[in-house]
């Protein structure tokens, strides 16, 4: 079974158990306040867990499987079985954790915020696919991987600046910017030449996505 299907059944079972489970919910989440007073810094890793509702559940899972099979097979591929997962779960799992850390320094004194989610990590992953694949047409919205990325990280930092809607934009720009800085490492460290090809792909253009 692969990574991908593993992560999302085990996220899923855990964020349905605590959405009628408050107490392991409020146990997981993501409260700088709680980290920062009580030292209880697995919430950088277990808010990837729980979600706020079924929606946000199902549209970080949905993503998640979409661009996670395609990149845990790129990654197998290109660095060999074993490497091509420890970079996978590094990619997700990392992401999760160090883009919840610029929202824990903003918040680290508010007591009334907390966040859920894996965000962090499932931006981390669709920015690997625009890596590999950047001019992939997206279905929604109907933009090349590249353009839509650009336009991603645009919103995300200004939201992250205006805030005030209750969504975890700096989780989305910052673990974006892991996932896009984890694969080129990768790609540099363990298959060099692979670059070569990525910056083919990039200097290629957009084709027409009928």
């Amino acid at each position: 079974m692969s990574l991908t299907i593993i992560i999302c059944v085990i996220t899923g079972l855990i964020s349905y158990n605590a959405f009628s489970n408050r107490e392991l919910f409020s146990k997981l989440l993501f409260r700088p306040v709680s980290v920062d007073r009580e030292g209880e810094y697995y919430r950088f890793l277990t808010s990837g867990f729980v979600h706020g509702d079924m929606n946000h559940l199902f549209i970080n899972l949905f993503v998640l499987y979409q661009f996670g099979t395609f990149i845990e097979s790129a990654f197998n591929a290109s660095f060999g079985d074993a490497m091509g997962r420890i970079v996978f779960i590094v990619l997700y799992f990392g992401a999760i954790i160090l883009s919840s850390v610029p929202t824990y320094f903003k918040h680290q004194n508010n007591p009334g915020y907390s966040a859920v989610g894996a965000s962090g990590g499932t931006s981390a992953i669709v920015f690997a696919y625009v890596v590999f694949n950047p001019w992939g047409w997206f279905i929604f919205p109907p933009l090349p991987a590249l353009l839509f990325a650009v336009g991603y990280l645009f919103y995300s930092s200004y939201m992250g600046k205006k805030g005030g809607d209750n969504i975890g934009h700096d989780a989305h720009f910052w673990g974006a910017i892991f996932g896009l800085l984890v694969t080129i490492l990768a790609i540099l460290a363990f298959n060099p030449d692979l670059f070569e090809t990525i910056i083919g792909r990039f200097m290629a253009g957009p084709s027409s996505p009928f």
